[in-house]
Parts: C-alpha cells; sequence; structure tokens
C-alpha cells in the first residue's frame, strides 16, 4: 500500500508566515521519489472552509495538528471568529476577510440585521415632516392643539411612540360624530377669527398693554392728583387765594362774553346738568356691555366709586378763615356737580370704539367746561372747586386705565393708529398745557393786587378762571384720550405714533 505522509501544521506555519495558510509543497519535495504518495494536509483542506484568513493560520499553528477531530476543529473555529469580532468589530463589519493566498473574499453575512431598515421616501419624509412640525412649528398655529396640523403631526408622531394614541386616533376616526367635529374645529382655524385667536392667545400685548404705557398712566395720574391737593391748598389754606375766588364768584357772570354767557345759562340748572350726564355715563355703559368688555366694566365702576368718594371730601375737608369774603363761608371743595360731568364724559371716551374717542374727548371737554363755568357763574361754586374736581377725576381716570386688561382693550386685528386721536389728542395736551400756563401767568400778575383788594384785580381774576378753567379741561380730556388709546391699541412703544407692525418682507 502506499505510504501516506501528513505535514505537521507548525512545519506549514514557517513555510508562509505572512499569509497565514499552510502549503503541503514541502512534502511533495520529500517525496519526489515516489510517484505514487497521496499527500494530506488536514489544517490546508480546513482552510479552505475557513470564514477568515486569521482562524486559519491560527488552526494551523495548534500544537495538535492533524490529531484532532472535525468537531473540535469547528468549535475553535467559532470561538476564534468571535473573539476576533469582540476585538475588531468596526474591521469585521465593514472589511470582508480574504481565505487564500489567491486573494479572494468572502463577505461575512451577521446573524442579526446591523442597521434598522430604510423606510420608503414618501414616508420618511411624511414622518420627518411631522416630527419637525410637532418641534418646530413654523406657523404658531400650528402649536395649537386645536389645529389641523397639530392635529396631524401628533397622530403621526403618537403612531410611533405609543399605542394607545393609536386606539384612539381609531375610535376618533371610527365615530363620525368626533370626526365631524374635528373637521369643524379645522375649518375654523382656517379663518381670519381662527388665526386672530390663535395670535391672540401667543401675543402678550392681547392679555395687558405694554409696561411703558402703565407707568404713563400712574405717572400722570399721581400727578394730576397731586396737582388737586396744590389748587386746594392755594385756594383754600392761603389768604390770596380766599380772595381770588371771592372775586370770581361775585362777578364772573357779568364778565363772560355775551356768546358764552348764553351757553353758560343753558346749563345752570342742576337737574340739567345731572340728567345730561347720567345719559352719557348710561350710553357708554351699554357701549361696553355691548362690545362685551366685562373687565373694562368693571373698571368703570371702580372709577364711579372712586369719584363718589372723592365728593364727600365736601364735608371733610376745613376751610380756616382768613378773610372777610362775600361766599359761603363753609367748605364747598370739590364741586359733585363737576366731578359728575367729568366722569360721566371718562365713562363714554373708555367705553366706545377707537374711531368715537377722539369726538367724544372734545364734546366732553366742551360740556365739562360749561358745566364748570356756569357752576361758578351761578354762584353755586367757587373757581378752587371746579379746577380740583376736574384735576381729580383724570387722576382716578388715568389710574384705573393703568390696570386694563384683556377685555378692556381692542381685539387683535382691529387696533391701528388713529390720526383723529393722534390730531385731537395733541392739540388738547398742547393747548391745555399751554392755557394753563397763562392763566397761571395771570395769576401770578394779581396776586400782588389781592391781598390789598384792588379793583383793577377784578377783570384779571375773571380772565384766569376762564383760562385755567379751559386749560385744565382739555389737558385732562386729552391725556384721558391718549391714555385710553395707549393701553387699548398698544402698536409701538409710545402707542400713539406710527402704524400697527407689519410682516417681514421675503
Amino acid at each position: 500500500m502506499p505510504a501516506i505522509h501528513t505535514a505537521p501544521s507548525d512545519q506549514s506555519a514557517q513555510l508562509h508566515p505572512t499569509s497565514g495558510i499552510a502549503s503541503s509543497q514541502p512534502a511533495h519535495d520529500a517525496a519526489s521519489g515516489r510517484g505514487d504518495i497521496v499527500h494530506t494536509d488536514t489544517a490546508e483542506q480546513s482552510a479552505e472552509h475557513s470564514p477568515s484568513r486569521s482562524g486559519a493560520s491560527e488552526r494551523l499553528s495548534s500544537p495538535t495538528g492533524p490529531s484532532q477531530t472535525a468537531p473540535q476543529q469547528s468549535q475553535q473555529q467559532v470561538q476564534s471568529q468571535q473573539s476576533q469580532q469582540l476585538q475588531h468589530p468596526k474591521s469585521s463589519m465593514l472589511f470582508p476577510q480574504t481565505d487564500d493566498a489567491q486573494g479572494q473574499t468572502t463577505p461575512r453575512t451577521p446573524t442579526k440585521p446591523m442597521f434598522a431598515p430604510i423606510p420608503d421616501d414618501a414616508d420618511a419624509g411624511d414622518l420627518a415632516d411631522a416630527r419637525m412640525r410637532n418641534l418646530w412649528p413654523s406657523d404658531p398655529l400650528e402649536a395649537s392643539p386645536s389645529s389641523k396640523r397639530g392635529r396631524n403631526a401628533g397622530a403621526l408622531t403618537g403612531a410611533g411612540d405609543n399605542a394607545d394614541s393609536g386606539l384612539l386616533a381609531g375610535i376618533s376616526a371610527s365615530s363620525p360624530v368626533v370626526s365631524a367635529k374635528a373637521a369643524a374645529s379645522a375649518d375654523s382655524d382656517l379663518t381670519v377669527e381662527g388665526m386672530d385667536s390663535g395670535l391672540a392667545r401667543l401675543d402678550p400685548l392681547a392679555v395687558h398693554p405694554r409696561l411703558s404705557s402703565r407707568i404713563l398712566c400712574v405717572v400722570f395720574g399721581l400727578l394730576l392728583l397731586a396737582a388737586a391737593a396744590g389748587v386746594w391748598w392755594l385756594g383754600v389754606r392761603t389768604a390770596n387765594g380766599q380772595n381770588f375766588d371771592d372775586e370770581v364768584w361775585l362777578r364772573l357772570n357779568t364778565s363772560l362774553p355775551s356768546w358764552l354767557r348764553s351757553l353758560v345759562h343753558l346749563l345752570a340748572v342742576s337737574s340739567t346738568v345731572i340728567a345730561i350726564s347720567v345719559v352719557f355715563a348710561l350710553v357708554g355703559i351699554v357701549v361696553a356691555a355691548v362690545r362685551k368688555r366685562w373687565w373694562l366694566l368693571g373698571q368703570l365702576v371702580v372709577f364711579a366709586g372712586l369719584c363718589y368718594g372723592s365728593s364727600l371730601l365736601k364735608g371733610v375737608l376745613p376751610r380756616p378763615y382768613l378773610q372777610n369774603i362775600n361766599s359761603s363761608a363753609s367748605n364747598t371743595a370739590p364741586s359733585g356737580h363737576t366731578l359728575l360731568a367729568a366722569a360721566a364724559v371718562v365713562v363714554l371716551v373708555c367705553a366706545v370704539p377707537r374711531a368715537w374717542r377722539a369726538a367724544c374727548a372734545a364734546v366732553g371737554s366742551a360740556y365739562t367746561l360749561l358745566v364748570a363755568l356756569s357752576l361758578v357763574a351761578g354762584k353755586w361754586h367757587r373757581p378752587t372747586d371746579v379746577v380740583m374736581s376736574l384735576l381729580i377725576v383724570g387722576g382716578w381716570a388715568l389710574l384705573v386705565l393703568a390696570c386694563t386688561r384683556t377685555s378692556g382693550m381692542d381685539e387683535i386685528g382691529t387696533r391701528s393708529a388713529s390720526a383723529s386721536i393722534q390730531i385731537v389728542g395733541s392739540v388738547m395736551i398742547t393747548g391745555g398745557i399751554m392755557v394753563s400756563l397763562y392763566g397761571a401767568y395771570l395769576v401770578w400778575q394779581i396776586e400782588p393786587g389781592l391781598s390789598l383788594g384792588a379793583s383793577w384785580t377784578q377783570s384779571g381774576a375773571c380772565a384766569a378762571t376762564t383760562m385755567l378753567v379751559c386749560g385744565v379741561s382739555m389737558l385732562v380730556f386729552g391725556l384721558v384720550l391718549a391714555m385710553r388709546q395707549l393701553t387699548a391699541s398698544p402698536l409701538t412703544k409710545l402707542g400713539l405714533v406710527g402704524a400697527p407692525p407689519a410682516p417681514p418682507s421675503k
């Protein structure tokens, strides 16, 4: 029988150390004289089926060599493959290995998928778009749970994250009533009113005015109240003030021009003043109720209570006896009729829509001026009483406007800068300041003759009274008009100048 020679695995490894695969060439060289000799290399046969070059070299370099059985060699191959994958996971997954010296490659097939399957382009685009819209909505309305896009995004994202949300979506889709309500809600979100309501929920200026506007209301309101206290002190607590009031109380009716005297006499009846003032106040309340300005109605009720409480100061404030005067020695400040007339006009100006505010402020200022002059000309009150009342009403009105909230403001979408408010408000404030300063200048000019009771001070005192009442009335209602616009329609930081902010241009 022919002899069978087996080449040890260590000799094969020494002959080809770089390739890692054993060769049977020495066996052929040693037995070149025997033509029927069969050379068998078990390690080389197992290397042909090895998935990697490194595994074959390790098996060929084993000391047991041909004495190992096939199951043992297979077990060692699996262990060597696992150790190679743990040591070099990236290289084993990304690069194929060669099995023989000729450079043949055998791709490694993993037992589990290494990557998640890629979805279709349409499904992936829809899912990514829905997730991005859910996280970063480009439209503020998309963030609303009631919007159509928000519901679609929530359904898509919820389907992948939570099975319960998918179940609820199926129940909603199966119910015709729920589907009809969802469709109606989606249609309402696409309307102009729905978009305005969505923007109003996100816009902080829909909840309260700007902080600068409220600060201005508080500052101007406190200044007017301080001015009222100063007027009372100068007219009641000083001798020249009492002389000034007494001279005007005696001669204002005869010193007025004929056209102005006829207008003043129309309001010389107490019932007429009360009736007109009540009508103004009722119109303002009805308008506010029809417009559903419930917070504004509360503000007006508080304002009316403050004005009524101020009228009670007449029985509390003292009036010291400093000069012999012809008028009553009892205190008459402030004037209740002036408080009523001015407060009714303020209610009307605050309640009407933006287009009517300027006209109501101008008419109300003229009406209050005539009421105040009629009270002095009819010898019911002194000049100090009516001027103090106007300043008190203006101060309380501005302080109440500082507390304006949602329903007391103009709706989103209807806010705009009014040319009439800008013109009328600017004229009334500027004119009121100038006329008041001129009246104060006249008082300063006649002040030396008041203590002497000089006759030349009489005409000057009546003219100064007319100027002061007219100027204070214009200033008060100009400030109320401007502050109402600032708090109701916050457009710019100034609130009164400029148009509403325009959307950004592409």
